[in-house]
């Protein structure tokens, strides 16, 4: 358990190092057309959500290779956290600055490390108590589905403000 405990660990900070660098990587490989796909190409709030959910789909793959035959539960709960992590950046973002009435880059990145430990707080506790368990299928789709949204929404937003700069 305590191996598990240190894998989540280094999943968390691998999130957050790749997450953070992820955020510049378009800019950096100027304005490479693939690399949009999996890094923000602009400042909208459906844009950052990718921060957390590609480096998270990468950790928990490794996750699940390493213990699945262990705990069989960790696919469905790595998913779920995949999605709580994803939309807490959402919920967060607009949250505060419905509150405060303005955005504030320090409480963006406040967002961003909270969404890394919800994300995997969450993994962790359902991997081990499997209460998802019967629910991997549905959890595994509606991560495939939001990977497809990510795709084609990066180059194709629809005109609502998540997706607006």
């Amino acid at each position: 358990m305590k191996q598990l405990k240190l894998w989540f660990a280094l999943g968390a900070i691998f999130v957050s190092i790749t997450g953070t660098l992820s955020h510049f990587l378009y800019g950096w490989t100027g304005k490479n057309f693939f690399v949009g796909f999996f890094s923000p190409v602009s400042e909208s709030v459906w844009e950052h959500m990718k921060l957390l959910f590609f480096p998270m789909l990468l950790s928990s793959a490794a996750l699940r290779q390493k213990w699945n035959s262990e705990f069989p539960c960790i696919a469905s709960a790595l998913c779920f956290g995949i999605l709580a992590g994803t939309f807490f950046i959402l919920a967060f973002f607009y949250g505060y600055t419905a509150i405060l009435g303005k955005d504030i880059f320090f409480l963006d990145l406040v967002c961003f490390f909270l969404s890394v430990a919800v994300a995997f707080l969450a993994a962790y506790r359902l991997t081990l108590s499997c209460r998802l368990q019967g629910h991997t299928l549905p959890l595994c789709v509606a991560v495939g589905t939001l990977s497809l949204c990510f795709l084609v929404f990066t180059y194709h937003p629809p005109a609502f403000a998540v997706f607006q700069p």
